[in-house]
């Protein structure tokens, strides 16, 4: 299908032809008439290249608006074309033309198309912030610059355990001569935390936590003597947990399409009640629960963001120091010395997946070797054992509005000493 200004130019040229016809020789009239259908022959080629390559390029802008739109639903195709024109798009190394090469075309010169066209870049972090709303807090993706995040979280854990131990001889199979005592435990945990983030530069954000822990544990132990005996002890514990404040820092933009890594660095406080700090009865029995660990502690940390369209992988590496302390304490007959709690290596993998411009979720696991902790008992040293704990991860986010989103994570322990399930609701607000 010719253009307008290709059947002008069919016209003008037929017009030259038919003036000069009567003043030129028949052969070489022919001639020229023949280079000049060459010409035009040519050019209508060129021109049904030219309109296919501006049919991919429509589409591939067509195709990264829709990208755009599903990472930032502000995005839209007014917002594009406000921009002004993109420049020329390359699809599968198809070279198309822009702006200069049609008025150069239209001028009847040959357009340059011998330079190398750039593809669309890919979205940025920022753009992904949709993707990365489901992903667990420590792997999180920074806040802009002057921008303050007000985090209202609630949390429930169960932990519950079974153990049955034989004291005694076993004469034959099925013939025992001792004390079985079986004990059952039951632990619930609520909290509540208000967290705060904040973006110092576009690379840098600081953040505080404060938690409040309400504890209920429930023991059961039954011994069988010459009659069974049971006993149950309840124990509580309420009040303000370990606060905590950290800071993190992006190494790199992640520019060419290469992970973005995070460092981070948290500190731990001991303004919770610890364990040694609560009251005991006469045979050492402790009254109620601790709300918090009774130490310092110290966690640096590294981050990694992969973007991978149409999911983001993402994975964390930490080290949880704690500080040992003198307790200095004399419970009943034992002396209680230096403590040093067992430090925690942590790991954790998983990928977070953008359904449409409001929902997210996320899917991964996250392990932790817990070191044994060693106590001073009477100036003798005693190891605890050292502890996995390896857990299920599932995320959801839902954006409500622009500055309000719900999130809701949980972890399913698969491990023997992992909690049964935990929950944790998240409510960001942005200002």
């Amino acid at each position: 299908m010719l253009s307008a200004s290709s059947l002008a130019i069919v016209f003008v040229c037929a017009s030259e032809g038919m003036a000069r016809a009567q003043d030129e020789d028949p052969a070489a009239r022919l001639a020229r008439l023949e280079a000049l259908v060459m010409e035009q022959s040519r050019r209508l080629n060129e021109q049904e290249a030219l309109l296919a390559r501006q049919a991919e390029l429509l589409e591939a802008q067509s195709r990264r608006i829709d990208e755009r739109w599903r990472v930032d639903p502000h995005f839209t195709e007014s917002a594009a074309l406000a921009q002004g024109p993109a420049g020329p798009v390359a699809l599968s190394g198809t070279t198309v033309l822009g702006d200069a090469g049609l008025e150069a075309w239209r001028a009847g010169q040959n357009p340059d198309v011998r330079s190398p066209i750039q593809a669309p870049p890919p979205p940025t972090l920022n753009e992904r912030r949709l993707q990365l709303a489901a992903v667990p807090e420590e792997v999180a993706v920074l806040s802009p610059a002057g921008r303050a995040t007000i985090d209202l979280s609630t949390e429930y854990t169960r932990s519950s355990a079974n153990r049955l131990v034989f004291r005694g001889v076993e004469i034959v199979p099925g013939l025992q001569i001792g004390v079985i005592e079986a004990s059952e435990a039951d632990r619930d945990t609520f909290g509540a935390t208000i967290a705060g983030r904040y973006g110092v530069t576009d690379r840098i954000e600081v953040d505080a936590r404060i938690p409040y822990l309400k504890r209920n544990d429930t023991i059961t132990t039954v011994q069988q003597r010459d009659e069974a005996v049971t006993r149950t002890i309840n124990l509580k514990g309420d009040g303000l947990g370990d606060v905590e404040a950290g800071v993190r820092y992006q190494i790199n933009g992640g520019e060419k399409g290469r992970p973005v890594f995070v460092a981070g660095l948290r500190v731990k406080s001991d303004t919770g009640e610890g364990p040694f700090e609560i009251p005991r009865d006469e045979f050492g029995v402790a009254t109620r629960l601790a709300t918090g660990s009774g130490f310092w502690g110290i966690e640096p940390s590294l981050s990694m963001l992969y973007p991978s369209d149409p999911a983001v992988i993402f994975a964390n590496l930490s080290y949880f120091a704690h500080l040992p302390k003198d307790i200095d304490k004399t419970e009943g007959d034992i002396q209680i010395g230096r403590v040093d709690p067992g430090d925690s290596i942590g790991l954790g993998i998983g990928f977070a997946f953008a359904l449409n411009q409001r929902f997210s979720y996320s899917l991964g696991y996250k392990h932790n070797y817990i070191r044994p902790t060693t106590t001073e008992l009477n100036d003798i040293t005693e190891k605890s054992d050292d502890l996995q704990v390896g857990a299920l991860t599932f995320g959801m986010s839902y954006r409500i509005t622009d500055r309000f989103s719900l999130n809701g994570n949980f972890e399913f322990g698969v491990t023997e000493d992992a909690p049964d399930m935990r929950f944790v609701l998240r409510v960001p607000v942005v200002f």
